[in-house]
């Protein structure tokens, strides 16, 4: 089962589910602000996809840290954040079942479900 992570007022996720639902793309939703992540699954997708990839630096909810939450950031402290305030997730996360993909790019997807 396809499964998308992120939450619903994100534009980026919207453009994602439009896309995924014009092509008749079976898929779940995850809103992980309400529904919150396990700790394990952000772990893993920490190791798959990386940390600095995975935490939005670009987002409001980054920015408004304080300084000392933010720097010297390393794996531990930035997945601790991530479970506190999922908002510091970039977002969309793509979960195909045997891989994650991390954003949302029409080409990308294309090249994703190109065979599906």
């Amino acid at each position: 089962m396809i499964t998308l992570y992120g939450i619903p007022n994100c534009n980026t996720v919207k453009k994602a589910r439009a896309w995924l639902a014009a092509r008749g793309i079976a898929h779940g939703f995850h809103d992980f602000r309400t529904q919150g992540l396990e700790e394990a699954r952000l772990r893993g997708w920490a190791r798959e996809l990386g940390w600095e990839a995975l935490l939005n630096r670009a987002g409001t909810s980054f920015r408004k840290l304080p300084e000392a939450e933010r720097a010297g950031l390393d794996e531990a402290r930035a997945v601790a954040l991530m479970l506190a305030q999922p908002t510091l997730i970039k977002r969309p996360v793509l979960d195909l079942g045997e891989r994650r993909v991390l954003g949302f790019r029409p080409e990308l997807y294309a090249a994703l479900f190109a065979g599906r």
